[in-house]
């Protein structure tokens, strides 16, 4: 499915992000649902991934909240790009968890785009929450 601007849909372009995107595939992270504005995904927290008191380190929350805002802020078909982003903890997560990140977008416009992205653990309870602005450029997401 493509776009009014015939760009790739949501999906296709999440195909070829994730195509070029090591990162993302060294968090393990497994692609749920992607819509236009939107993106769940999910991954398990491995040894790796934790500080020193054996929870998980926040930049893997931060790593895994980007990937899924970066999903879906282009699912529009335009690039876009990282502008302003905070994040927010809220409890531990430890070896073994399995975390959910879902981004949605609050605002869009021609220029910018705005996004809660929220992760939970398995219980619903909420691990962290990022807000992201996004700067959309005028290029196309193209194969």
């Amino acid at each position: 499915m493509e776009n009014e601007n015939n760009t790739p849909g949501p999906k296709e372009i999440v195909d070829i992000m994730t195509a070029r995107d090591g990162f993302s595939k060294w968090l393990g992270l497994v692609i749920d649902e992607v819509g236009l504005g939107y993106c769940r995904l999910h991954f398990t927290v491995r040894r790796e991934m934790l500080n020193g008191f054996a929870s998980i380190h926040g930049g893997v929350l931060f790593s895994a909240s980007d990937s899924a805002f970066a999903f879906a802020g282009n699912s529009h078909g335009r690039i876009t790009v990282a502008l302003d982003v905070s994040i927010s903890f809220t409890r531990p997560a430890s070896e073994g968890d399995v975390l959910t990140v879902e981004a949605k977008e609050i605002y869009l416009g021609n220029k910018t785009g705005v996004y809660d992205i929220r992760t939970t653990n398995e219980a619903g309870e909420l691990v962290a929450v990022f807000k992201g602005t996004a700067y959309r450029t005028s290029a196309l997401v193209n194969k």
